[in-house]
């Protein structure tokens, strides 16, 4: 028996109007057919009706856009990480990269679906029950300047030098300093992190260390987790934020779509 190809929510439009000739369809990630969509707006102004475009065990998340309307406005992102975070909860989702445009239902089916089955179907089968969990830590500042000028000589040293004299006449003090505070947080931001992976161990599947988004940034790491072992994530989380306590702050974000460890490309 043939794969069965199926448009849930609508038919498929026919070509030959000005207004179908000007719509896509905007792709956020590849599910199994039977999952259920969450209740949720798509990106675009005015925001495109989710849908999912099915074929044999595998559907594509979609939703109507103006090929004509350019993306990636601050409510697009928004629009694209909130459907794809929300389905997760419905079963394993492979998330598409920010702006995937296909023109068609037809092409999704055609392009995507039906050349990418298996593979799609076989990573989808990998990380079912699994979501992507991100620990974020931040020095305190004062906390973090205090470490740095009690570990390194020539950094206290400096500091006190620069005491109580104006900027311009401390200027190359300034610039040295900046460049001991830097190249410290580096060092202890690699130190932290192994130290964060060492106390998660046990409660991820695989990790990925993110690049820092903020130059205090203490620890910035993915982790693609059993979804029934949250409590023991948030656990693990608890103890090492208070062994950390008055030095990092620390936030923990999921159950999120797995974002840093699969995504559907077509």
């Amino acid at each position: 028996m043939g794969r069965s190809t199926e448009v849930s929510g609508a038919s498929v439009p026919k070509q030959g109007t000005r207004q179908s000739q000007k719509m896509g369809s905007y792709v956020y990630g590849v599910v199994l057919a039977n999952t259920k969509l969450p209740d949720e707006q798509g990106l675009g102004d005015p925001a495109g009706k989710v849908r999912l475009i099915k074929h044999d065990e595998i559907a594509a998340v979609v939703s109507p856009v103006n090929v004509e309307q350019p993306l990636g406005r601050p409510g697009d992102f928004m629009a694209h990480a909130r459907l794809l975070d929300s389905m997760i909860a419905k079963g394993p989702v492979l998330p598409f990269r920010f702006g995937g445009v296909l023109a068609s239902p037809e092409a999704v089916v055609e392009e995507l679906l039906e050349p990418h089955h298996d593979d799609f179907l076989s990573a989808l089968d990998q990380i079912k029950g699994h979501a992507q969990y991100v620990l974020k830590g931040r020095y305190v500042e004062q906390a973090l300047i205090a470490e740095i000028l009690a570990e390194n000589p020539e950094a206290g040293a400096l500091r006190e030098a620069m005491r109580g004299k104006d900027e311009d006449a401390t200027r190359n003090e300034r610039i040295r300093l900046g460049e001991i505070i830097a190249a410290s947080i580096e060092m202890k931001r690699n130190m932290d992190t192994q130290v964060a992976v060492e106390a998660l161990d046990g409660t991820f599947a695989q990790a990925a260390v993110r690049e820092p988004t903020h130059e205090q940034d203490a620890v910035h790491l993915a982790m693609l987790s059993k979804m029934s072992d949250h409590k023991a994530i948030e656990k693990a989380v608890k103890k090492l934020g208070e062994r950390w306590s008055g030095r990092v702050q620390l936030r923990l974000l999921g159950p999120l779509a797995p974002y840093d460890f699969v995504t559907a490309q077509g």
